[in-house]
């Protein structure tokens, strides 16, 4: 359990916004920090219409930071809290505001992509040096996205976001053997939009636990994407994404497909209704070599139309989706398909400073019946640069095929897990800079799907909390912080929940010099928990670990970047192996890259 009563947390925490709020500057326009977002409504919004708690990740920003594996673009962002078994490639668990792993939906351009056997997405296998733009929508998002949108959405884009030809080149090398090579190039002409990119990232790795031997991980990967607006207003498009390589970890190796592929067609049919069709195909593959080998490999095609109508200055969105899991596995699972089809609607309604937002959908699975969510949400704009917002929402959780239907383990009688959640924030916006805070609750109930996530039946699990953050930008500085204080656990016995790091706190701050950009990033974790068969319950400390980063502009397009994360060698852990041993980080990690930029 925490260390101190949640109440108590809040209010320490809200004390930090006081200054904030003192020191605004209302007589600024607010849009400037307010950016465009889709992944809250379907659709175009600011951050502040959206009436969710969102956080951005540009491009710029994932460039600076120069990541190797996604979870570090996400760890310890506003109610994210990330595991993983090791470094490079291995297993990783993410957790929005204390939600399961497999209780929050990853997307891909617009394509949901997971294990249909485990339940949850491949986090690790993302590359994020063919990211563009991160959005982190926090909350209920079931009524839009259907099952396991409990704690939110990921949604990470590969398309170009700069207008013109561009193209650029990348190689670096660091210790632990690491390599990366990347070539790509795009453009955005008028209504045509094109991008074609590639990645190799290779490393020996290091030891996943103490005394160990280094574990490899290699990912080649590549995105394609293309989109046309007609004359008549037609536009037409598709995206890709693939990834493939192998990972070594503590027992074994497997090799990995992650991939997505979709088209998309939208189609005005008036002027106040227009038509958007998208087909998509994801895929998770998995091969494993270790003492018990097999294969399983899941695919997911989706079919999906939203009708959105305009009437002055509201808008309302009808649509439906059907999507078929499939299973091909050298284990003899009882059932290797389930389809799902969903009718949903949306209502987004402006009064002047009064926003209103309304959903509704019914989800009709062939393997654990019909589910209905909903979720309403209300926001007021004090004045320009001031909001208010409100949201209360359902959502469930859907038993995976593992949990279903895997040989001597599954259960087909299993239902889903259901959740209410609420959520009251403010924010600011200003020329310059913004915050927000957020405070949040969520009841599940019957959180009893086997999982790596929650060991054991939990009839009701409470996840609470609260999240700041803020962001500045002036004279050549940056600067973006984050705090998460929670409370997730058990509502029986009131034991925290496993796995899940409560406290997080992350600071991203960097400084222009000239042709230098010099940068750091300080994130922190407070302790977890984990439950070991045959062992009972372990504490796992908290870390705090110090990066930094140093680029430099050697010539017209040239750019030299240094990272060297985990400066201070710290040696943490934020899961357990079976035999109570802990999974370490990689230590100290230096990277040195070139990377050419052309404009056309």
């Amino acid at each position: 359990m925490a260390s101190c009563p949640f109440p108590a947390k809040i209010a320490g925490l809200s004390l930090l916004t006081l200054p904030l709020a003192v020191a605004a500057e209302t007589n600024q326009d607010p849009d400037l920090m307010d950016p465009i977002v889709v992944t809250a409504t379907l659709g175009p919004k600011t951050v502040g219409e959206s009436l969710s708690s969102v956080t951005v990740i540009e491009e710029e920003e994932i460039r600076r930071q120069q990541p190797k594996e996604f979870r570090e673009v996400i760890a310890s962002q506003p109610g994210v809290s990330v595991t993983g078994n090791g470094s490079y490639g291995k297993q990783t668990s993410v957790f929005l505001r204390g939600n399961a792993s497999d209780a929050s939906i990853l997307l891909v351009d617009g394509i949901r992509i997971r294990s249909a056997t485990v339940g949850g997405p491949a986090w690790q296998y993302l590359p994020p040096q063919l990211i563009n733009r991160v959005e982190i929508v926090r909350g209920s998002r079931s009524s839009l996205y259907g099952a396991d949108a409990v704690g939110g959405v990921v949604q990470a884009f590969t398309t170009p976001t700069q207008d013109g030809t561009r193209g650029w080149l990348n190689a670096g090398a660091g210790n632990l053997d690491s390599q990366q090579y990347g070539a790509g190039v795009s453009s955005v002409e008028g209504g045509s939009r094109l991008n074609v990119a590639t990645n190799y990232f290779r490393t020996d790795g290091a030891p996943v636990i103490e005394g160990g031997d280094d574990k490899g991980y290699d990912n080649t990967s590549g995105v394609a994407s293309a989109s046309h607006e007609f004359s008549n207003g037609v536009r037409a498009g598709f995206t890709f994404l693939g990834a493939r390589g192998t990972t070594e970890y503590d027992g074994g190796e497997e090799d990995f497909l992650f991939q997505t592929a979709g088209v998309n067609l939208e189609v005005p049919i008036t002027s106040t209704w227009r038509s958007v069709v998208q087909f998509s195909d994801a895929r998770d593959e998995l091969e494993d070599f270790s003492s018990f080998p097999g294969e399983f490999n899941t695919q997911t095609r989706s079919s999906r139309l939203e009708n959105w109508f305009t009437v002055g200055t509201h808008e309302l969105v009808l649509g439906a989706e059907h999507l078929v899991d499939r299973v091909d596995s050298t284990t003899n699972y009882d059932e290797s398909s389930r389809s799902n089809t969903a009718v949903f609607g949306q209502a987004l309604l402006n009064f002047g400073p009064l926003d209103a937002h309304f959903s509704l959908r019914n989800d009709d699975n062939e393997a654990y019946g019909k589910e209905t969510t909903w979720g309403a949400g209300v926001g007021y704009e004090l004045d320009r640069n001031h909001r208010v917002r409100a949201s209360v929402g359902t959502s469930f959780k859907a038993p995976s095929f593992n949990d279903l239907y895997f040989p001597g383990f599954g259960n087909p009688d299993l239902e889903p897990e259901e959740a209410k959640s609420y959520e009251v924030g403010i924010e600011g916006r200003y020329v310059r800079w913004f915050w927000d805070m957020a405070v949040f609750h969520t009841d599940v109930e019957d959180l009893s799907l086997p999982s790596q996530d929650s060991a054991g039946s939990v009839p009701e699990a409470r996840l609470r909390g609260v999240e700041l953050s803020g962001g500045w930008q002036a004279q050549g500085w940056r600067l973006k912080a984050a705090a998460t204080v929670g409370d997730y656990e058990n509502a029986e016995d009131d034991r925290q929940l496993i796995r899940r790091a409560e406290n997080t706190v992350r600071v991203d701050l960097d400084k222009e010099l000239g042709r230098w950009v010099l940068g750091t990033t300080v994130r922190a974790e407070s302790e977890r928990y984990e439950e070991l068969f045959g062992i009972g319950r372990e504490r796992i400390a908290g870390f705090g670990v110090w990066d930094l980063r140093a680029s430099r502009e050697m010539a017209p397009g040239w750019l030299a970047s240094l990272t060297v994360d985990n400066v201070l060698d710290r040696e943490y852990s934020t899961a357990k192996r079976f035999d109570n041993t802990d999974f370490i980080s990689a230590g100290r990690t230096v990277f040195l890259s070139v990377r050419y930029d052309f404009v056309q």
